[in-house]
């Protein structure tokens, strides 16, 4: 029942950063240390589950399908989306410094924590670690390309496949790519109002998104794991950029509705904000909440390092890359 319960908070945490542009629910299975699991476990929705249903009956395709984690890892996240997700709305249309500094502080500890070198570690990790900053600091300036696609429906579909890739990257994310591609809003309205067509194309496309890209991931854990950690360490760095509070938008453009879609922008000192923009940069609030993010991650990790510690010779693991032995007992889908 106990890691039941867990296992709802992380989902409630990852539903609720997902809400946020600059946030990955994907940096919060990390430093909760469920991230392998998870990548792994979405990756045996595919063919071999059929196998695994003909040999074992219903028990056998829920142990294939590792459904005692991601029920309840999907019921936090689901319970995040009608009520978390509705207060962090809230919170970055009329708080956005405050938000964003309790955010900053939040990854930039990730990072500080995922960061620490593996035994098997060689310089030449450098090279994926570097690629991942490039990559997370690119990455949103293609994303207006999706609004050129023309239909709303083709925009939807692709657009969910790109945003639920980036929702499983820590430091990657998926609200940010859904902003710049300007379907953040259109996203969320419709998921507010339960709007079962628009919310049927964006699930067929993060459908077709997890499919492919959790068969990606898990290969690259699966065979190159230290060189795929610092890549991610180097997406969830580059994603700082994005949540630091005292910011100003130097580039857009106009998306197909008229929303306007950022594109670059100018990062300022607390006290440049105040004069360019006359409102109060609120440091001590906006640094205390930096802390007091740094802290909620600090001590998640020592809390995970703390168990896995006092956890018995042979007991399971909260990384489990294939938890069960159902992955090389059934086959891959890769």
């Amino acid at each position: 029942m106990k890691r039941y319960l867990g296992l709802v908070i992380r989902g409630a945490g990852m539903g609720a950063a997902d809400a946020v542009p600059g946030v990955s629910g994907g940096t919060i299975a990390f430093i909760t240390g469920i991230y392998e699991e998870l990548i792994h476990t979405i990756k045996r929705f595919g063919p071999s589950a059929f196998g695994a249903w003909r040999r074992g009956g219903v028990a056998g395709l829920v142990a294939h399908l590792n459904l005692a984690f991601l029920v309840p890892l999907l019921a936090g996240i689901l319970v995040s989306l009608v009520s978390v997700a509705h207060l962090v709305v809230w919170l970055m249309e009329d708080h956005p410094l405050l938000l964003n500094g309790f955010f900053f502080g939040l990854v930039l500890a990730s990072a500080l924590v995922v960061s620490r070198h593996p035994a098997d570690w060689k310089w030449w990790h450098i090279a994926p670690l570097v690629a991942g900053l490039l990559l997370a600091h690119g990455l949103p300036a293609l994303m207006p390309l999706v609004s050129e696609l023309g239909s709303r429906e083709t925009m939807l579909v692709v657009g969910g496949a790109i945003a639920i890739s980036a929702m499983i990257l820590p430091g990657v994310s998926g609200s940010f790519l859904l902003l710049t591609m300007g379907l953040y809003g259109t996203v969320m309205d419709g998921i507010r109002g339960f709007d079962l067509g628009l919310i049927g194309l964006f699930g067929v496309g993060c459908a077709a998104g997890l499919f492919a890209f959790s068969r990606l991931l898990s290969w690259l854990l699966d065979r190159h794991h230290t060189a795929t950690l610092q890549l991610l360490v180097g997406f969830i760095v580059g994603s700082l950029p994005v949540l630091w509070p005292w910011r100003e938008l130097v580039r857009y453009q106009l998306g197909p509705e008229g929303q306007m879609i950022p594109l670059d922008f100018r990062y300022l000192t607390p006290g440049d904000y105040a004069l360019l923009t006359g409102d109060a940069p609120q440091l001590l609030a906006v640094t205390a909440l930096m802390l007091a993010g740094a802290a909620t991650v600090l001590l998640i990790d020592h809390g995970g390092r703390h168990a896995t510690r006092s956890r018995p010779a042979g007991g399971a693991t909260t990384h489990g890359a294939s938890p069960d032995g159902a992955n090389k007992e059934e086959g891959s889908d890769a």
